[in-house]
């Protein structure tokens, strides 16, 4: 499990890099705000910007009015709209063409910042630069509250996991791509503005997450915030952990009648994981002080909840009020996590949360394996990658089903000469619980998790914490804050308050010292700008809700609206 070291810039680089004064300094200024300035030029940048191993394919200026990402709508500034390649190439292995595509959205009337939106997935495709980097269908996006915003594919032009043949295309999927981009944007907005940016943030959520995460350890001299939300920072983990799952689900799936193949969505139906929730919810649900249909203490439910107990097994036919003691013994051994023969975790479990009623969590488990995992691990998390006339030969599910954890998981740690850095090295943060760059520089970092993540454990994040607490003494809350989201699912959807801001708190911790004691979070019920379809009818549309430095916990006054975070406080 080598951890590489942190990616060299070329002498042209680092001399652009120092060049841009700002946020780039080693040393940040403590408790200076950024100054805005306004926009002085666009439909000139494409043919006037000469920068390294760039080519600005156009710069236009878009007016005032909405932008549409993901279905939500939001009303935008007016900005200039530059598009661009980086790092142009043919790729040795594959023949095929590579680049770092990228597009940069730059504010008429502009607050100072630089805003890095980290994209999630596979990357593969730029990404609307709107800077919607925390809580579900954000009202304020980076680019309305002002924002130069950055996005890129990662170096590669696809969302599909082939990339993984090329060397170099790993290494900036993993974290090139962010060292390569960050120089050259920050030069960019001074040219666009007249001087460089005066804070530069780096976030996201997922794989965005994990970029955040790896920036805060291999950039921590670029960046003053880091925002890193659902973080997959032990990716390659969790993507062999899907499979693995994959495999236990089958267990207890029928198969399909035309391939013969397990459906794994019989494993466990949508009634049946509202069941298990809602002994969840019986159990657990008034830890807080107040009975309100959501668990927040977390930790204390883990130990009052009991599967295998509280879950009634049923004695006949499955009909949506019981569970079998078959599934109850799959489910048990997924939420520990997986072991290999010599009984050694693999990755760490998660916890039994009502948000494992959530749609998005059943896709995670029954549909990623196949789709979305079998690919990513294939060809970007084990050297040397397969072949795609081998991967392509047989069903996604049936590669999911043939995974030994025993021999070919640990192909993530593996090296040879054409890929001479490992996938666990390139994809995760070195030295991950040690951020003493980032704490000596001044910057600050926000970690927030959805406590019902299907995929990325979020007490694998928690965990994270600890140990990063324990390597800085106990005082790591000086510089880095996690916050757990109850019922959130990966990056938004389940029973949860999922709609808040997290930048905003991080940029006043960063250019003010204000650090963040607890979020304010709602729901997004009826009025919302994308409604939760998956919310309790007990829970008022308009419910808020602390979120709480880890390990604190929401818990109620004793007196007040239950529906609402002022009636809450952390402890």
């Amino acid at each position: 499990m080598r951890a590489s070291q942190p990616l060299a810039l070329s002498a042209a680089a680092a001399a652009l890099l120092m060049g841009c004064g700002g946020s780039s300094d080693a040393a940040l200024p403590q408790l200076t705000a950024a100054t805005p300035a306004t926009l002085q030029s666009c439909a000139t940048l494409a043919s006037s910007l000469a920068l390294p191993d760039t080519r600005i394919t156009s710069a236009e200026q878009v007016p005032a009015g909405p932008l549409t990402l993901q279905g939500n709508t939001t009303q935008a500034p007016a900005h200039c709209l530059v598009k661009g390649k980086m790092k142009e190439r043919t790729g040795p292995v594959d023949g095929a063409s590579y680049a770092i595509g990228f597009e940069m959205r730059l504010p008429v009337e502009w607050n100072g910042r630089f805003l890095h939106q980290a994209n999630g997935g596979l990357d593969g495709s730029v990404v609307t630069a709107l800077g919607s980097v925390s809580g579900a269908a954000p009202v304020a996006p980076g680019l309305v509250q002002g924002f130069a915003v950055l996005s890129s594919d990662a170096g590669h032009g696809a969302p599909t996991p082939f990339f993984g043949v090329d060397p170099q295309a790993r290494l900036d999927y993993g974290y090139q791509a962010v060292g390569t981009l960050t120089p050259m944007a920050k030069n960019l907005i001074k040219s666009a503005y007249g001087k460089a940016p005066d804070r530069s943030y780096l976030a996201g959520c997922s794989n965005g997450g994990r970029h955040a995460m790896v920036g805060a350890s291999r950039y921590a001299e670029q960046y003053d915030g880091i925002l890193a939300g659902n973080p997959g920072f032990h990716l390659p983990k969790a993507a062999t952990t899907q499979l693995w799952k994959a495999q236990q689900y089958a267990k207890v799936s029928t198969k399909d009648a035309t391939s013969g193949l397990p459906d794994l969505t019989t494993a466990v139906s949508p009634a049946e994981f509202k069941l298990i929730s809602s002994k969840i919810v019986a159990k657990c649900d008034a830890l807080d002080g107040v009975t309100d249909g959501q668990v927040n203490d977390v930790a204390a439910c883990q130990a009052a909840f009991n599967l295998q107990t509280d879950v009634p097994t049923c004695t006949g036919a499955r009909d949506g009020s019981c569970i079998s003691g078959d599934q109850k013994s799959v489910l048990a051994s997924i939420f520990a996590g997986p072991k290999n023969s010599k009984g050694e975790a693999l990755y760490t479990g998660t916890w039994f949360d009502p948000g494992i009623a959530g749609a998005n969590f059943a896709s995670w488990h029954f549909g990623s394996p196949a789709t979305r995992d079998a690919g990513a691990v294939a060809f970007i998390f084990t050297s040397p990658p397969s072949s795609v006339a081998a991967f392509t030969a047989i069903p996604g599910m049936q590669y999911a089903l043939n995974f030994s954890m025993e021999t070919d998981y640990p192909k993530m740690f593996a090296t040879n000469a054409t890929y001479t850095e490992s996938s666990w090295s390139y994809m995760t943060p070195p030295n991950e619980a040690d951020l003493s760059a980032l704490k000596n520089r001044g910057a600050k970092m926000i970690v927030f998790h959805g406590v019902a993540d299907g995929v990325f454990s979020p007490m694998d994040t928690a965990n994270w914490m600890d140990r990063l607490q324990a390597n800085h003494s106990g005082k790591a809350d000086a510089f880095a804050r996690l916050f757990l989201v109850p019922g959130m699912n990966h990056c938004s959807g389940g029973p949860a308050t999922d709609q808040f801001d997290m930048l905003a708190p991080l940029v006043a911790w960063v250019e003010q010292g204000k650090a963040p004691d607890s979020v304010t979070a709602k729901v997004r019920g009826a009025g919302a700008n994308v409604v939760n379809a998956e919310l309790p009818a007990s829970w008022s549309a308009n419910r808020t809700r602390p979120l709480c430095v880890y390990p604190k916990v929401a818990r109620y006054n004793g007196t007040g609206d239950v529906e609402s975070a002022s009636s809450f406080s952390c402890k």
